[in-house]
């Protein structure tokens, strides 16, 4: 088996977080689904996002850009498959209210308002370093992605 898809399957078994990585360009928002996310600091607060090089999100986030980190709940699997898919209509029917210059999707669990600080090249994706500049937890079990499908933690 090849390397690359030896590496996938591997990475099928990780189970990861969900979130909907958001910013408002011109007022308009704009958003989508991402399982590449993990905090990298707490002094200071810092965070860290994947987006695909094509990822029209990314072409939207420049350093000193405000963006939000929706960390999804078990029950929004289908705010998860919306925000995966191409074209500009995500947020129809999306209850959303901006929150420190980026929309953050109500019922979320988790919110973290972000500055982009720097873009980092990683392969075909961009690495986003974010700068925490406030975060929201309301609880509740997490939206996880594991083996291709959504799903959520359940303790052992």
């Amino acid at each position: 088996m090849p390397v690359a898809d030896a590496f996938r399957e591997v990475m099928a078994g990780v189970p990861t977080p969900v979130t909907v990585v958001t910013t408002l360009v011109d007022d308009r928002p704009h958003g989508t689904t991402v399982s590449a996310f993990a905090s990298l600091s707490m002094a200071p607060p810092m965070l860290l996002v994947a987006l695909d090089r094509g990822s029209d999100l990314l072409a939207r986030l420049a350093i000193g850009q405000p963006f939000g980190v929706n960390v999804l709940g078990a029950g929004q699997a289908g705010l998860a498959a919306a925000f995966a898919r191409k074209g500009a209509d995500k947020f129809t029917g999306v209850e959303w209210r901006a929150d420190d210059g980026a929309p953050r999707l109500l019922g979320s669990p988790g919110w973290l308002a972000c500055t982009v600080a720097q873009l980092v090249d990683g392969g075909d994706h961009v690495v986003v370093l974010g700068d925490v500049v406030r975060a929201d937890a309301a609880g509740g079990p997490p939206l996880t992605y594991h083996a291709r499908t959504f799903g959520t933690h359940v303790a052992a």
